[in-house]
C-alpha cells in the first residue's frame, strides 16, 4: 500500500534496535544529492509533528514477508529463527535515505485510494484490527505510525497465535504505553490472550504492575498460568470485572495475594469486583477452591463451570451463602451434582435467569422442582442429557416459568408428546427449543408446539421419528423458525 507523499519505512533505518539478538537492522542506503535535496523540502511540511516515542512493538512471525509500498518493495533483512519475537524499531529518521523517495514527485493523483481518507476513518479501520497487525500497520510510513499509536485504539490489546512469544510483547508493549506515565498503563482496559500457549505468569505480573486500570482480562487456553498470577492481577487491578480462565488448568480457585489480605483485612472479601468469571474446563477445580471464590468475589453475577468434574453440592451450597447476585451459572458436566445441588442453586430465586445443568446424570424431576418454584424468572434451561426428567418435571417447570425462552431437553428419553403439549399451552414466548433424541417425541407433540407458539425461532427434532407432515405444518405456522433434523424427506 501506498505511504503518504511517498514516504515509506520498514525494518531499516539508522539506529533501529531490537530486544531480541537475533535480530539484524537492514543495511542503509546511500542517498544521492538530488535526494538529499528532495528530502529537505519535503521536511518542511513535517516539521509539526515530531516524534519522540519508540517505534510500535512489532509481532511478527517467522519468515514475514517485507512490505509492499507504491510500486517498489521494501524488505527487511532481520532473521528471526524457531519463535515469534516482539521487536522495537526506532521512529524514522527525519531524512528519508529509501531510493523510493523518488516518488513524492509523481502526480498526486498515483496516491493510493486509502490515503485519501481522513485521520478519524483511518483509526477506525484500525479499530478492528488485532494488535499484532496494528503494530505491522506502525511500520508503514510515518502517518500510519502517528495514527496507529492514537490513545483510542489501546483501550484494548488482543494478541493470538500460538507461536507469539506473548511474554515479551506484553512487555513491549506495556512499555510503551507507559512512555507517558512512567511504569503505569492508565488507558489499557482489555487484554485478550486467549489461545496463546506461550503466556506464562511472567505475562500476567507484566499486566498486573502495570495495567491497574484493567476491567477485562481472557486467558483462556493459556495452560501455563497458575493461581499466583491469578492472584497478582485480581490483587492489583481493583476495577477487573470480567476474568476468563477456562481451559487452564492449573487454576485451582480465585483470591487476593496474602500481603493484599494483609491490608485489606477484615473487609478484604469485598474487594474483589469480578461479576463474570468463566472456570470452564478447569478440572482440578474442587469444592474447597470454589468457597474460596465465592467468598472473595461475592459480587459474581455470572459463573460458568463447565465440565468442573470434581464439583459436589457441597460447593453449590458455598456458593449460595456467598453469591446471591448469580444470574447466569452452568454447572454443565459435573457429573456429582445432584437434585440437592439444585436445590441450593433455587436460592437464588427470581434472580436466576440463565441454568445449564446438562449431562449431570443425578439430576431428576425434584431438582427441576425445586428450580421451577423459586426461580419463576428463568428464561434459559438447559438440561440435556439429564435422563432422570419426565413429563411431570416439563409439565411443573412450564407452569411456574411461563416466561421461559430457551429449553433444550434434548436426549432425555422419558419425555413425551404429554410434556410438549403442557409446555406449549403455557410458554408462548418460547423461541429455542431442542428435542434432539427424545425417542417419545412424535409429529402430534411438534404440532401443538408450533400451533401455539408462533415466535418459534429454532427447533431441533435431530434424531427423532417424525413425519414429513408434521414438520411441513411447523414450517408453516412458524414461518421464521429453523428446523435441525435427519429427515432426508423434508427440505
Amino acid at each position: 500500500m501506498g505511504a503518504n507523499n511517498g514516504k515509506q519505512y520498514g525494518s531499516e533505518g539508522k539506529g533501529s534496535s531490537s530486544i531480541s539478538s537475533d535480530v539484524s537492522s537492514s543495511t542503509d542506503h546511500t542517498p544521492t544529492q538530488a535526494q538529499k535535496n528532495v528530502a529537505t523540502s519535503e521536511d518542511s511540511d513535517l516539521s509539526m509533528r515530531t516524534l519522540s516515542t519508540p517505534s510500535p512493538a512489532l509481532i511478527c512471525p517467522p519468515n514475514l514477508p517485507g512490505f509492499q509500498n507504491g510500486r517498489g518493495s521494501s524488505t527487511s533483512s532481520s532473521s528471526i529463527t524457531g519463535e515469534t519475537v516482539a521487536m522495537v524499531h526506532d521512529p524514522p529518521p527525519t531524512r528519508l535515505t529509501h531510493p523510493l523517495i523518488r516518488l513524492a514527485s509523481r502526480p498526486q493523483k498515483e496516491q493510493a485510494s486509502i490515503e485519501r481518507l481522513p485521520d478519524h476513518s483511518m483509526v477506525h479501520i484500525f479499530s478492528f484490527l488485532p494488535t499484532n497487525q496494528l503494530c505491522r500497520c506502525a511500520r508503514v510510513c510515518r502517518r500510519w505510525y502517528n495514527l496507529a499509536w492514537d490513545p483510542r485504539l489501546w483501550r484494548t490489546i488482543r494478541l493470538t497465535g500460538e507461536t507469539i512469544n506473548v511474554d515479551r510483547a506484553l512487555k513491549v508493549l506495556t512499555r510503551r504505553l507507559c512512555q507517558d506515565t512512567p511504569n503505569v498503563c492508565l488507558m489499557l482496559e482489555t487484554v485478550t490472550v486467549s489461545g496463546c500457549r506461550r503466556l506464562t505468569d511472567r505475562g500476567l505480573y507484566t499486566i498486573a504492575q502495570c495495567c491497574p486500570e484493567l476491567r477485562r482480562l481472557e486467558v483462556s487456553g493459556c495452560y501455563n498460568i497458575s493461581n499466583e498470577a491469578v492472584f497478582d492481577v485480581v490483587s492489583l487491578c481493583p476495577n477487573l470485572e470480567h476474568l476468563d480462565v477456562s481451559g487452564c488448568s492449573k487454576v485451582t480457585c480465585i483470591s487476593l495475594t496474602r500481603e493484599a489480605s494483609i491490608k485489606l483485612s477484615p473487609l478484604h472479601g469485598k474487594q474483589i469486583s469480578i461479576r463474570y468469571l468463566d472456570m470452564t474446563d478447569c478440572f482440578v477445580l474442587e469444592d474447597e477452591g470454589l468457597h474460596t471464590i465465592a467468598a472473595h468475589c461475592t459480587q459474581l453475577t455470572h459463573l460458568y463451570l463447565r465440565r468442573c468434574v470434581r464439583l459436589t453440592d457441597e460447593g453449590l451450597r458455598y456458593l449460595m451463602i456467598y453469591c446471591p447476585s448469580i444470574k447466569e451459572l452452568s454447572v454443565s458436566d459435573c457429573r456429582f451434582v445432584s437434585d440437592f445441588g439444585l436445590r441450593e442453586i433455587a436460592k437464588l430465586e427470581s434472580r436466576l435467569r440463565y441454568l445449564s445443568i446438562a449431562h449431570c446424570g443425578r439430576v431428576t424431576d425434584v431438582g427441576i422442582r425445586y428450580v421451577a418454584k423459586y426461580c419463576s424468572k428463568l428464561r434459559y434451561l438447559n438440561a440435556r442429557g439429564c435422563e432422570g426428567i419426565t413429563d411431570h418435571g416439563v409439565e411443573y417447570l412450564a407452569k411456574n416459568c411461563a416466561k421461559l425462552k430457551s429449553l433444550d431437553i434434548g436426549k432425555c428419553p422419558l419425555v413425551s408428546d404429554t410434556g410438549l403439549e403442557c409446555l406449549a399451552l403455557n410458554c408462548f414466548n418460547l423461541k429455542r427449543l431442542s428435542l434432539k433424541s427424545c425417542e417419545s417425541i412424535t409429529g402430534q407433540g411438534l404440532q401443538i408446539v408450533a400451533a401455539n407458539c408462533f415466535d418459534l425461532q429454532l427447533l431441533n427434532v435431530q434424531d427423532c421419528e417424525v413425519s414429513v407432515e408434521a414438520l411441513r405444518f411447523v414450517k408453516r405456522h412458524c414461518k421464521r423458525c429453523v428446523i435441525e433434523h435427519t429427515n432426508p424427506a423434508f427440505f
